[in-house]
């Protein structure tokens, strides 16, 4: 017998083990085997009685939930079995609130918790009553645009004649007389008088995060920012190398603006609206853009690689974007924005979980590893003879992030390789010995990749 998401093994009983009867009622319930070791082993337990009757009271008094314990034999050892349903309602054990997800046993707290509970009640953020808000809250001009936007997306139900209020009772944006937080999001005047941090803040840096050059913010509801963030990208942030190879004029490639958009959309819809602001950094040789709010429990980055179902954050201001054409319902984002870098002839961008959040980067250049000829990027100022191919591929992945950037930190290949400083400094220690690298300067020197062969 093997642990699975809904199944735990114990070898004996311990009190904090109530945390996972809590956690299993949260989330789709399990069972809790006690008596059998991590390995399926049944071991016999000498006080089984006793437990028979103390785990049913101390599950009834610190959760107040029942569950259903029994006494299992498996030839003549005694072990227990304790078998508990998912709840509909929130289940504390002593003020505290626990999860089950995959293998884990999570105690939720600050965001996630607050998710949690409006979930238990049949609520989503978006979906909460702004009590102090009234019809002269919301732009009209907004909702005209939006308008205008959806035309021949054939989603919208015609609102040619009604008014603002009845276009938003169209859209599922109030209850009764009162607005609907996406409603504010959406189409508010002001969002950020009643909710921090609505705005994306932009800033250009040259080769790493330290060298900020300039930054703009741009605050407001999502029709202005979907609109006025590609303006900003357009004509202040993504202005293009140009370079002369004798007298022709030779423009870099920019960043497909299809996956530009997506990333944008993806970060405002599934943003935690409670939270920071979407940030988007723009360097010399990439663009990342990064908003609060974890992926939701089960689904993992490789699963946002490939197909799989729709699960917004907001699913009201998901539901209104795609009726004016800005996204679709089939969890296609990550997908579209890959797709758009691979038509471009570029990397794929890197995706990764970091700092509560989600973080999207696209590189400008295709500079992805060729084993085939054993040179990194294809170039590297020359050759670094046999070398290479002694090297495993997470090294020569490090030694293509400081080919794109010589003054990259440890950190820096940490969050974009998605493994710890540690493993970096094993990885660099052995670029060292090989004579493949050196550090020039201190920490504020660079990396020099060397072009001969190590000794």
């Amino acid at each position: 017998m093997a642990e699975q998401q809904n199944i735990e093994y114990k070898q004996s009983w311990h009190n904090d083990y109530l945390k996972w009867v809590c956690g299993f009622a949260n989330a789709i319930g399990g069972v809790i085997y006690i008596g059998i070791d991590d390995d399926g082993n049944v071991v016999h337990l000498e006080n089984y009685a006793r437990l028979l009757e103390d785990i049913p009271n101390k599950i009834r008094n610190s959760m107040g939930i029942i569950c259903d314990v029994q006494l299992e034999d498996k030839e003549g050892n005694k072990y227990i079995s304790i078998k508990v349903n998912p709840y509909s309602v929130p289940v504390s054990l002593r003020g505290r609130y626990y999860y089950r997800t995959g293998s884990t046993n999570t105690e939720l707290t600050g965001i996630e918790l607050n998710e949690f509970l409006l979930k238990k009640a049949g609520k989503t953020w978006d979906d909460v009553v702004e009590e102090g808000a009234t019809i002269d809250d919301i732009d009209i001009s907004s909702i005209s645009k939006f308008i205008e936007e959806s035309k021949g997306k054939g989603r919208l139900p015609n609102t040619d004649g009604l008014s603002t209020k009845e276009i938003l009772d169209k859209l599922r944006l109030t209850e009764g007389d009162k607005l609907k937080r996406a409603a504010l999001l959406l189409f508010g005047k002001d969002p950020n008088k009643f909710y921090p941090n609505i705005q994306v803040k932009i800033g250009r840096f040259g080769t790493d995060a330290s060298d900020l050059k300039f930054q703009e913010v741009v605050e407001g509801n999502l029709v202005y920012m979907i609109e006025e963030v590609q303006i900003q990208l357009n004509h202040k942030f993504l202005t293009r190398p140009v370079s002369f190879e004798g007298m022709k004029r030779i423009e870099k490639r920019g960043y497909p603006m299809e996956a530009l958009r997506e990333m944008l959309l993806n970060a405002l819809v599934h943003r935690v609206y409670m939270g920071a602001s979407v940030q988007m950094r723009v360097f010399d040789d990439r663009l990342s853009i990064w908003n609060e709010g974890a992926l939701p429990m089960g689904l993992t980055i490789d699963n946002l690689k490939e197909e799989h179902n729709s699960r917004p954050r907001n699913p009201i201001i998901a539901d209104a974007c795609f009726k004016a054409g800005y996204i679709d319902t089939w969890g296609r984002g990550v997908l579209k924005i890959i797709n758009s870098c691979k038509e471009a002839e570029l990397p794929e961008p890197n995706i990764i979980e970091k700092d509560g959040g989600l973080l999207v980067e696209l590189y400008a250049e295709n500079n992805k590893v060729d084993d085939a000829s054993g040179v990194i990027g294809g170039v590297i100022g020359g050759v670094i003879g046999g070398v290479i191919d002694e090297l495993t591929e997470r090294q020569k992945e490090i030694l293509n992030i400081i080919k794109n950037n010589n003054k990259v930190s440890y950190k820096e290949i940490s969050a974009i390789l998605d493994i710890n400083e540690s493993a970096v400094n094993r990885h660099i220690i052995k670029l060292k010995e090989k004579n493949i690298i050196e550090r020039i300067g201190g920490t504020r020197g660079y990396w020099k990749i060397n072009t001969t062969k190590g000794s």
